[in-house]
């Protein structure tokens, strides 16, 4: 081989280890999404159509401008393809539904609970790194179809050939795929199936949009005047308490239950001997994992909110909630929600309270508990001193116990209700328990941890019932929604197990016919409600016409 003076020559085996990488680039990168999507490192033994589509392009093409525009734009869409598919694979894992790129904003408040439970700098650093990975599947996406490109050009009618070989290829395996119903063809489409599929949920998201408008427009309860909706309620402090991730595998999973199962058989022995009645059934819940505001919008509202979007759209119209609907009433409203640090326009705007109270302006002094910063039963001691008791009409009150929100990491411990204080009191304590970098090494300590978080907001709950003597009051408790799959596993259900508990035995005659189970314990035989069932049948239950 002869070579211009001064010119550089390349090793040939360098050539070759140039090109073998620009090849398996070439099949492997746009197969990462078929690869998480199924979980199955199998998913690589795949031809791409991707690549194949890629480099029969730019073999049409005689400017070289123009092949690294096309080359660009191959990068670009399978790094686009492999991030949708991990954005993916991170919804089925922690809420079990698919990522809707409608939801965009949601991702924000993924990365604040990572970063409560590993650290805002590894977070950060973690979030670069995911960056960066994808941006480097784009450049070498697009740098190996232009490296494969040029060694074609060069074997001229070989290289043509061998490339109309594989295409042959990859359609005969594709045609002959369905007739021998082979689930896993050797013909793979997969980035361009990650972005499909995508844009197919992004279309029926805005299809449910519409559907959704038109239930909303459609209330029954809309023109009937508050006061006859919640007759039976007048006079009661009525409080709707969410506990975060208090699913049904609190009460029934391996290594979960008996410790929850022991407080809550405690409890029932404490409130009958306080004068308290309970009755228990299930709800489904329309999340699964997180996204906790979608079930509590669900229950207020009657609609059922599976998706931010659908979400956005409800909060902006004038969709009666329970919250608006007992204000009108005449009851004073509250929403206490310990895990918000901005404000909420749409506390005010569409649930109208009358107060909404989060972690800056509940006083409290204490250590932060990662996500879950405020603990329970500071939030119950604060609500019954500042709220309940100083109240001069009834109050109905949202209140969220977020202490068992994930990583439940550390866990707070009760201390003496008249002990509380500001919150100075646990100090000492985040440092005695494990830390979230500690339990979320192994799933099984995972599962007690999230267990020990459960106890402790019943423990919370029922302290607030030893010490608040309220005749009047009334108690909707229920879970938000399961916990992720590490604890409640891949095919658990969405069911969340609710009580309602008072002393007034009027309150269990209006709901009689709903059959529910006494005691704190749902059984399986107790009904199982869809969560935007509960606001029709309270209605319906406690109002004049009932």
């Amino acid at each position: 081989m002869s070579t211009m003076p001064g010119a550089r020559v390349v090793p040939v085996w360098r050539s070759r280890l140039s090109l073998g990488s620009a090849m398996a680039a070439l099949v492997v990168l746009p197969l990462i999404p078929g690869v998480l999507a199924t979980g199955s490192i199998a998913g690589l033994i795949r031809i791409p159509v991707e690549s194949l589509m890629a480099l029969l392009v730019l073999a049409l093409i005689p400017w070289r401008m123009l092949r690294l525009a096309v080359a660009t734009a191959f990068g670009a869409i399978v790094a686009v393809a492999v991030l949708l598919a991990s954005i993916d694979r991170g919804y089925e894992a922690a809420l079990g539904i698919h990522f809707v790129p409608l939801d965009w904003a949601q991702l924000g408040d993924a990365y604040g609970v990572v970063a409560s439970a590993i650290g805002a700098a590894p977070a950060g650093a973690l979030f670069t790194a995911a960056a960066a990975l994808i941006v480097a599947v784009g450049v070498a996406g697009g740098a190996a179809a232009l490296r494969v490109d040029t060694a074609l050009r060069r074997r001229g009618d070989r290289g043509r050939a061998a490339l109309a070989a594989v295409t042959v290829a990859w359609i005969v395996m594709a045609a002959v795929a369905p007739p021998l119903r082979l689930p896993d063809p050797v013909a793979a489409a997969a980035s361009t199936g990650s972005i499909s599929s995508a844009v197919s949920r992004a279309v029926s998201a805005l299809e449910t949009r519409a559907r959704v408008a038109r239930e909303v427009a459609d209330d029954p309860f809309m023109d009937v005047p508050a006061a006859d909706l919640l007759t039976a309620l007048e006079g009661k402090d009525v409080l709707f308490v969410f506990v975060e991730s208090y699913g049904r595998i609190a009460l029934e999973g391996d290594g979960i239950s008996d410790g929850v199962n022991d407080v809550l058989r405690g409890g029932d022995e404490m409130l009958e001997a306080d004068g308290y009645t309970t009755r228990s059934a299930w709800l489904t819940s329309p999340t699964f994992g997180g996204l906790s505001w979608l079930a509590h919008a669900t229950l207020q509202t009657g609609v059922w909110i599976d998706s931010q979007a659908v979400y956005d759209l409800v909060v902006h119209t004038d969709r009666l909630t329970l919250s608006a609907a007992f204000g009108r009433a005449g009851w004073r409203t509250v929403s206490d929600v310990p895990s918000n640090r901005h404000p909420w326009e749409v506390g005010s705007t569409f649930y109208h309270y009358d107060t909404l109270l989060d972690a800056t302006n509940v006083g409290y002094r204490g250590p932060s508990f990662g996500y879950a910063r405020i603990p329970d039963q500071y939030t119950l001691k604060h609500f019954a001193d500042r709220v309940l008791a100083a109240s001069s009409r009834p109050v109905m009150a949202e209140i969220d116990l977020v202490s068992s929100h994930t990583p439940w990491a550390p866990v707070p411990q009760l201390v003496p209700w008249d002990d509380v204080g500001d919150g100075s009191i646990y100090d000492a304590q985040p440092a005695r328990g494990p830390q979230a970098s500690e339990v979320w090494k192994d799933p099984e300590t995972v599962q007690r941890s999230y267990g020990k978080s459960v106890e402790y907001a019943w423990g919370s709950i029922l302290s607030f019932f030893e010490n608040v003597d309220d005749p009047n009051l009334v108690v909707v408790l229920l879970g938000d929604h399961q916990p992720a799959a590490i604890v409640s596993g891949d095919d658990a259900s969405r069911d969340v197990p609710i009580s309602v508990i008072a002393q007034d035995p009027a309150v269990f005659d209006a709901m009689a016919d709903w059959k529910w189970t006494p005691g704190l314990r749902p059984s399986d035989a107790s009904p199982v409600w869809r969560m935007d069932a509960f606001r029709d049948r309270l209605f319906a239950a406690f109002g004049s016409g009932r």
